[in-house]
């Protein structure tokens, strides 16, 4: 449909037309939403989590949709990146059934999900990519056995920690739109139609955060989020720089991150560390120093583009 597009409109009037038509989609979809999306029941351990209760959730449904329905009609997708799209819709579907469940899943469950999805995703990947990266001057080709292995190693980092992030009103959205601005500028000429694709994903965030800001009335829950981190990690991969994900997605790893580290050593070695700080960190921030959800948004907004600005200097200084 794009290369259709393409004989009637420039490639800037494309984008410019991509950009709203997709932002206005996303906007009414949250305004309208389907009836049928589940609510918060609040969560006993979150801080401030029981302001969340009775908000609409799994949001991260319409996003998705309406993500995939903007690449439709405005990118010139290939087979490779329709694998993606549908792969992107079942990472969300996971976690919008998850959302909607009187039960939560377990996290064993959810474990073997990304599994299947990752390893799927890294055939797909390496069926139709180079395995050679760039780090820094440095170009290392890797087996495509190795590059499959760390590609769901990161597939599951990014997922999770994403997830972790989506806590605070506006937080996840915010950081993500970050993220994706500084990898389709840094890494324009390597991401090709997918840097498009990312101005595309941040139209969507944009128009959810008109619901998403403190206080919200909405939320994108792990239907959202999840297939966020899916879509970042295949970015990361795509961009041929895979561990320039380290600084440009740094906030995500450490407000999402740390925790995930510090559930594994107590889970499986037995081992309690930092004992005294509340997991994610945007929960420590808010209930031990006693920052408000905008002040958490607003500085964690900042030093992820502080070191997006880091990334761009070490990259293309």
């Amino acid at each position: 449909m794009g290369t259709l597009l393409n004989q009637f409109l420039n490639t800037e009037q494309l984008w410019g037309v991509g950009l709203l038509v997709t932002f206005a989609i996303t906007f009414l979809a949250c305004k309208f939403p389907l009836p049928f999306l589940p609510v918060d029941k609040g969560r006993e351990f979150a801080v401030n989590g029981e302001l969340s209760k009775g908000k609409v959730r799994g949001v991260g449904l319409l996003l998705t949709i309406c993500f995939i329905v903007g690449s439709v009609i405005f990118l010139p997708i290939d087979r490779e990146y329709v694998i993606y799209l549908i792969l992107m819709f079942c990472m969300m579907l996971s976690g919008y059934l998850d959302d909607a469940s009187d039960k939560p899943w377990s996290d064993y469950k959810k474990g073997l999900i990304d599994l299947v999805i990752s390893a799927v995703t890294m055939w797909t990947f390496v069926s139709s990519n180079s395995t050679e990266i760039a780090i820094g001057p440095w170009q290392l080709m890797l087996p495509k056995a190795v590059y499959f292995v760390l590609g769901i190693v990161l597939l599951w980092l990014s997922v999770n920690v994403t997830n972790c992030t989506d806590g605070v009103d506006g937080l996840c959205a915010n950081v993500c739109n970050v993220v994706l601005v500084a990898f389709a500028v840094i890494f324009k000429d390597a991401l090709g139609q997918y840097a498009f694709a990312n101005y595309l994903l941040v139209a969507v965030l944009v128009a959810y955060l008109c619901f998403n800001s403190s206080p919200s009335s909405m939320l994108m829950g792990d239907a959202g989020s999840r297939a966020l981190g899916f879509y970042l990690a295949i970015i990361a991969m795509k961009s041929g720089q895979p561990f320039a994900y380290i600084l440009l997605a740094g906030v995500l790893i450490i407000d999402g991150g740390l925790g995930l580290v510090k559930i594994f050593l107590k889970r499986f070695l037995k081992i309690s560390i930092w004992k005294d700080i509340r997991m994610p960190i945007h929960d420590h921030m808010r209930k031990n120093h006693h920052w408000s959800d905008t002040q958490v948004v607003v500085r964690f907004t900042i030093i992820q583009i502080g070191l997006a600005v880091l990334a761009y200097a070490l990259i293309c200084g």
